[in-house]
């Protein structure tokens, strides 16, 4: 919990082996985008807080869809038209500070044949962490029981230490319990709930 967490993401010991995971903060997913996840935007602030605390390495995926991408209802998939390539629902929210941070951008599902919730499906983003020696990963965005757990899941996969910022994340809940039901198989993963 906040100031009392040794493993908060604030009170980390050493910032080089640390870094930050934002998970697809934008427009799309959140009030007013195709596919808004309930309070969505709310968790701009602590995100920007947890931005601002961080002296090493930011990461902010985006889902990067082609328009005939597979996930679509008019392809058979669950989901409405999203994050379509260079519109504005693909762009991450306007106040996440990530804008103007030397933030690395990951683009997944851009293969029209693959779903990659995962920020690791498909992109260079374990080869990156790797290379810069990254022994803790902290996940953060948007949905929890998508995206954020997708990626939280193969985060562990790959050997990093993983921890899912559970206050700064919000749920699709298409299903009731859903994000519950994720937050215990993240557990039972090996993977630490916490709350800044």
């Amino acid at each position: 919990m906040k100031g009392g967490n040794k493993d908060g993401y604030r009170n980390r010991e050493r910032d080089a082996e640390n870094a930050l995971i934002i998970v697809d903060v934008q427009n799309d997913f959140c009030p007013g985008g195709a596919l808004a996840v309930t309070g969505g935007d709310e968790v701009v602030p602590l995100i920007n807080e947890l931005i601002n605390s961080c002296l090493y390495l930011v990461i902010a995926t985006q889902d990067w869809h082609p328009e005939n991408h597979c996930s679509f209802t008019e392809q058979g998939g669950f989901w409405p038209k999203h994050c379509l390539q260079n519109t504005w629902g693909a762009e991450l929210h306007k106040d996440l500070k990530a804008h103007s941070y030397n933030c690395i951008f990951i683009k997944k599902g851009t293969d029209q044949n693959k779903e990659a919730y995962s920020g690791f499906d498909g992109t260079e983003l374990e080869e990156i962490l790797k290379e810069r020696k990254i022994k803790k990963v902290y996940v953060c965005g948007l949905a929890t029981d998508y995206c954020v757990r997708a990626t939280a899941l193969d985060a562990k996969k790959a050997g990093f230490k993983t921890f899912v910022i559970i206050n700064a994340c919000r749920g699709v809940n298409k299903n009731e319990g859903d994000v519950d039901r994720m937050i215990k198989k993240m557990r039972k993963a090996g993977i630490k709930i916490i709350k800044e």
